[in-house]
């Protein structure tokens, strides 16, 4: 059966992911080959100390992915789309979004960046003896019980961004098992909320005259392969402003971007890892064992089915890189150059490779906001040098691409090094990993671990929720996630693994220790830089 006709018949999944800069869709087929893409640019906005996106944004932001996906199907297979065999929704973890008994919103968007909750983070881990990060969504509603807020008493349903998306599309309040791995702790024996911690939360809220219930709030939680509601007529009309989407579609559960990457790695599997590169940072390691101990630096969540998996996230990735990329633009402009940024991001980053092992001496911190991973609750964005550093082209690059795996190499750190998880194979996926051989030799470098990029590598989770919605349709035939990935997506794919070199190892090594003695200038900066 050509593309085309599997478009007409509707033998197709598609994969909407809202990612920090950039919605992206993917339609693709049950065995995960690409047919179309779309996308629509945004950006979040700090507004009253708050890092925020305007839900009227969200709305706007899915039907301009969709519409520019519709378009491209449209222009290369001259049918349009009525109708799919599965879909899927995912977004940034964790955040806060907030419901009255009406779905009317009650207080701003809080998003993953968010550092404001370290009071609520700290009690809860230390009531749980679980580490709650600053961003998880029960931390989030914590500390607006702790402050007293007086929408906290309206609260009907809390979200996160893809739980939200999938409630408007559907009407249903569930959520995947990985993405509720980012709102309260997860039990992976009972593939749901862990009770005991549920009991121990709705009692301490008690204590601050709270009735709120959290199984009553919080979505719930659904696994890989179980069918999450069907699109709505209300929710056709939302997502395609041509209206020629039908109703009836089913959707898989709403996904955070943690589970999609791990699932377009392929990395769903104890033993396995992934790390996705882009305006945050974050590492996977899916265990065979939990910890021997909680890690403050650490984020216990699942994989799509359910299985443990270690978390080292970087609230802080490309962010600061971009801009520098930016600058580069802006003057190749004033000099009369014609160029594209595209070409900019990948001479650049292939001229780092040119740089010192330990990027000359160079030290940044791409911290645009607090960065949980080293405790620190504000951002600065930092370069510093000495008079004796090698200050160059390729070593200023080569930092700027260190700094963004910086934090994630310290979580990691203590996976590897200190609990001795072992970890058979690591993949890379993102944008940043889309100059071939650049950043894929940097993470084999900072993890002392063969990196493998595949040819899917960019598409990112959008493709990771699109191949989830397939599995719905019609990978469960297959077996388990693992198999249905194993057996029909990966089985063909390509792609070249990257063995650490040991001067990069020991260059990045010199490089984390500067990195960790510098956190001292960077806590100053905040400190001092306040205009």
């Amino acid at each position: 059966m050509d593309a085309r006709t599997k478009i007409e018949q509707g033998k197709t999944a598609l994969g909407i992911e809202f990612g920090s800069t950039r919605i992206k869709g993917v339609l693709i087929d049950y065995e995960g080959n690409v047919l179309a893409t779309g996308s629509y640019e945004w950006e979040n906005a700090l507004v009253d100390g708050i890092w925020t996106y305007d839900l009227k944004d969200v709305d706007a932001g899915l039907r301009g992915c969709y519409t520019d996906l519709r378009r491209n199907v449209e222009s290369r297979y001259g049918v349009t789309p009525v109708t799919f065999g599965a879909m899927g929704v995912s977004a940034m973890m964790h955040g806060y979004i907030a419901l009255d008994c009406e779905d009317r919103q009650l207080a701003p968007f809080q998003t993953w960046r968010n550092t404001n909750t370290t009071a609520a983070a700290d009690e809860l881990t230390e009531l749980f003896q679980f580490n709650i990060p600053l961003r998880w969504s029960v931390a989030h509603l914590y500390q607006r019980i702790l402050d007293g807020e007086e929408h906290v008493r309206k609260v009907a349903s809390v979200f996160t961004l893809a739980a939200y998306m999938h409630y408007k599309l559907t009407g249903r309040k569930v959520i995947g098992i990985g993405d509720a791995a980012g709102m309260f702790p997860i039990d992976s024996e009972t593939l749901d909320y862990n009770e005991r911690m549920v009991q121990q939360f709705d009692d301490l809220i008690v204590e601050h005259g709270c009735s709120l219930r959290l199984r009553e709030i919080f979505p719930r939680v659904l696994v890989a392969g179980e069918e999450a509601g069907q699109l709505t007529a209300a929710g056709a009309a939302l997502l395609d402003e041509s209206g020629r989407l039908q109703p009836g579609i089913p959707l898989c559960p709403p996904e955070g971007d943690a589970g999609t990457g791990m699932t377009a790695t392929n990395s769903v599997s104890p033993g396995t890892g992934n790390l996705s590169a882009g305006t945050s940072t974050f590492a996977m390691v899916v265990l065979e064992k939990q910890l021997s101990r909680v890690y403050r630096e650490i984020d216990m969540v699942t994989t799509p089915s359910g299985f443990p998996c270690a978390m080292s996230h970087a609230n802080n990735g490309t962010s600061d890189l971009n801009a520098w990329v930016g600058i580069f633009q802006e003057f190749c402009e004033l000099m009369g150059v014609e160029t594209d940024r595209g070409t900019l991001f990948g001479k650049l980053y292939t001229h780092s490779l040119s740089g010192d092992p330990d990027c000359g001496g160079l030290l940044s911190y791409g911290y645009y906001s607090g960065e949980n991973i080293t405790f620190i609750n504000e951002g600065r964005p930092l370069f510093v040098r000495t008079p004796e550093s090698r200050f160059n082209l390729a070593n200023f690059f080569r930092v700027n691409l260190y700094t963004s795996l910086g934090a994630v190499k310290l979580g990691m750190d203590i996976l590897l090094k200190e609990e001795g998880v072992p970890l058979e194979r690591i993949m890379g996926h993102g944008g940043l990993f889309k100059t071939p051989g650049v950043m894929q030799r940097y993470l084999a470098a900072a993890v002392n671990t063969p990196v493998t990029v595949m040819n899917t590598a960019s598409e990112g989770g959008a493709w990771g929720i699109a191949l989830l919605a397939a599995y719905l349709a019609d990978g469960r035939r297959s077996g388990k996630l693992e198999e249905y990935l194993d057996q029909r997506v990966f089985a063909d794919l390509t792609g070249e693994a990257v063995v650490p070199d040991p001067a990069d190892v020991e260059g990045f090594e010199i490089f984390t220790w500067r990195y960790t003695a510098g956190l001292a200038a960077e806590k100053a900066a905040i400190a001092c830089v306040d205009w």
